[in-house]
């Protein structure tokens, strides 16, 4: 039988259907779902507490100037007074009666006040007030600057002290001079409620009897004794 060209051509479309077909109905390989990776939720933003620190002297006790001064003398004596929680500071404007010698808490602020005597060569007419400072040996007179403490001491003439170490040209020679916080009957408050001011010491700083043995320990070494006027 004789096949006409249309009927190839019709068969072959046939075909060609039924392999088209045939390929559509074939499974397709499924793809894999990628999970989107979720952002993380940013970082809470904390803010830095700043802790302000109680003010200096609140009651005002000290002398701006002096308190300046001991203040600027911890930073540059700072190799050879490491500790910085409280310093020692001595007001020789003021009358020997008063209270003029200061523990300063540098971190809660607060001041505690106490009394101290001068050289009677700084204070030759006895006047109650101190008028010239020496580094001179016999001189008798006090010293001005900073000292570091140098920790508790014993002397067969004073008895329990505390030692110092003078850190300036005019009192780099307390060592020599002997300059100490020494207790003296002097410096108690009978003496002073007796005659109107406290006695005079030959150069050291002489404190009451009773406050000596809390201010040795409190003072102990590597920290800053200021001593102006």
């Amino acid at each position: 039988m004789r096949l006409s060209r249309r009927g190839l051509i019709l068969g072959g479309s046939a075909m060609l259907a039924g392999c088209a077909s045939a390929g559509a109905s074939a499974p397709l390989t499924q793809l894999a779902v990628v999970e989107p990776i979720p952002t993380p939720a940013p970082a809470p933003v904390v803010e830095a507490l700043v802790v302000t620190p109680p003010p200096l002297d609140p009651r005002g006790h000290v002398r701006k100037e002096l308190m300046e001064r001991a203040m600027a003398a911890l930073d540059v004596h700072h190799r050879k007074i490491p500790l910085r929680d409280r310093m020692y500071l001595v007001d020789f404007k003021k009358f020997s009666g008063e209270e003029r010698l200061y523990e300063v808490d540098l971190v809660a602020g607060e001041v505690k006040v106490l009394r101290t005597c001068h050289g009677r060569g700084s204070d030759p007419s006895h006047t109650g007030y101190a008028q010239r400072f020496s580094n001179t040996p016999d001189s008798n007179m006090s010293s001005v600057g900073a000292y570091a403490t140098a920790g508790a001491g014993w002397g067969a003439q004073q008895g329990p002290n505390v030692l110092l170490d003078g850190l300036e040209y005019t009192n780099d020679k307390a060592r020599e001079r002997a300059i100490i916080i020494h207790g003296a009957d002097y410096a108690d408050p009978d003496f002073l409620a007796r005659e109107g001011k406290l006695g005079r010491s030959y150069g050291c700083f002489s404190v009451a009897h009773t406050d000596l043995p809390e201010l040795r320990e409190r003072m102990g070494e590597g920290r800053l004794l200021f001593a102006w006027a």
